[in-house]
């Protein structure tokens, strides 16, 4: 499939195409930028932001990209293309409608190369929305700190990244940095007090890097740690801690097993009466919906009218996963990643051959029943049996097999910028590549994080008690 094919087949499916630049004025240069979004949460679990981890592959060295991905020069200047030529194309992809909406309101996280910073062009990104994180391998000297404090006084913030011990580097950029990045797994237990009390007195923000279990949440958190990245949220949890659901659990599964079948109106409204959550839900879905087209939803049965049983089988599905407190949906970071997989699998799935109505739906099921442990706790085979899903779901979600858990493996990848497990699941799902994978990513973030009660929000309004 041609690149201009791609782009034509995204926008018939709400796509703004790929980011990309053409370098050198020859189509064989195309410089492809794309990214993967993982969330940082605050103290009260809500998103506070996100880290883009960046892609960076010209045509002429698609092939290499594999062999390349570790060496950060080689991200930041591939083969044949100029370093401020890159830095051209990555800021116009910062600066996309498809990175804005995706980033749900929130600020973006990035790695800062040396070149990048000390680049005029990266004056012209709003300092509100990025925050520029500095890894461990740039060179700090004289220059690159003139430049910071440059660009600190433009209120541009910036971040020490994995940081591991205190070093002579470390010392320097300390009193230009906002937030000091520890990257828990690595930085040694004895070290770990002592450097977030020093820190913290110093009046530095900390964020806890690889916070993947509750138990380096629970560490990171007592240490007074400011932010956590990583995917503990998603994982199964009991005690204290565990999220609260904005609705009873057997309510949500009782309608969901009603919603299997072809349930009647009648049916529908005599399971509703009986949670009154979920009646309040319902009803403000249906006039989101109803608004635009003039009409003002009063009864449960004009509203179950109004919205249909598609539209309120995907709500009841989101819904298993909104916490308890008033969050609103761009916040809550479980929903919407339950919400950004469903969606990417429902896209992804549509460019794969053969793919029609019920494997969109299936996809769509895969994304959303995939973290369905998180929510219920014990077994996931229990609460996959309870939900009643089909075997290539269960398949997909417990063994990731068939095409199905391969477009779970792909989104895994993506949302940890695990690049090289993208490009090898491509490689199995073409003609669907990594460049698209990650592009129809950032397009069902976008919808995950819909803020406004629309009709065009295909039913993923803002979701409150």
């Amino acid at each position: 499939m041609t690149t201009t094919a791609v782009q034509q087949e995204g926008r018939a499916h709400g796509l703004s195409g790929f980011t990309e630049a053409t370098l050198g004025g020859t189509p064989e240069n195309t410089h492809h930028v794309y990214f993967a979004r993982q969330p940082l949460l605050n103290r009260d679990g809500m998103l506070c932001g996100f880290e883009l981890k960046i892609q960076q592959v010209t045509a002429t060295a698609q092939a290499n990209a594999d062999s390349d991905a570790s060496d950060a020069a080689d991200r930041e200047s591939p083969a044949g293309v100029s370093a401020q030529a890159c830095i051209g194309a990555l800021i116009r992809a910062l600066m996309s409608s498809d990175v804005r909406l995706a980033l749900t309101g929130h600020r973006a996280y990035i790695d800062a190369t040396r070149e990048l910073l000390l680049d005029e062009a990266v004056k012209t990104l709003p300092p509100e929305r990025f925050i520029f994180e500095l890894p461990p391998e740039i060179n700090v000297d004289d220059e690159l700190i003139a430049r910071i404090i440059a660009l600190h006084g433009r209120r541009f913030r910036f971040v020490i990244d994995h940081v591991t011990q205190v070093d002579d580097r470390f010392a320097r950029l300390l009193p230009y940095a906002e937030t000091v990045k520890i990257d828990l797994r690595r930085t040694p237990p004895a070290l770990l007090p002592k450097l977030a009390s020093v820190l913290k007195s110093a009046g530095k923000m900390l964020t806890a890097l690889g916070t993947d279990t509750h138990e380096e949440f629970e560490t990171a958190f007592n240490l007074g740690f400011d932010r956590f990245q990583g995917y503990f949220f998603a994982r199964p949890h009991t005690g204290e801690t565990a999220r609260r659901v904005s609705a009873p659990r057997h309510a949500l599964l009782n309608l969901l097993q009603l919603l299997a079948g072809e349930p009647t109106v009648a049916q529908l409204e005599a399971e509703l009466k009986l949670n009154p959550v979920l009646v309040m839900h319902l009803m403000r879905l249906a006039n989101a919906s109803g608004l635009a087209l003039g009409l003002r939803v009063t009864t449960l049965r004009d509203a179950i009218n109004a919205t249909g049983t598609d539209k309120i089988a995907r709500w009841t599905q989101l819904l298993l996963y909104a916490d308890g407190r008033k969050v609103a949906l761009e916040d809550d970071p479980l929903l919407q990643l339950a919400a950004t997989r469903a969606r990417f699998m429902e896209l992804a799935v549509a460019r794969l051959p053969d793919a029609g109505r019920d494997e969109a739906d299936a996809a769509f099921l895969t994304g959303v029943f995939s973290l369905v442990d998180a929510v219920f706790g014990g077994s996931l085979e229990n609460t996959l049996n309870v939900l009643m899903l089909t075997r290539p779901i269960r398949d997909a979600i417990e063994r990731h097999e068939g095409a199905l858990g391969m477009l779970l493996t792909l989104i895994e990848a993506l949302e940890r910028g695990a690049w090289d497990v993208a490009d090898q699941t491509c490689q199995a799902l073409a003609p669907l590549t990594t460049a698209e994978a990650a592009q129809l990513a950032l397009t069902a973030a976008a919808w995950a994080g819909i803020a406004e009660h629309s009709a065009d929000a295909e039913g993923l309004e803002r979701i409150e008690d």
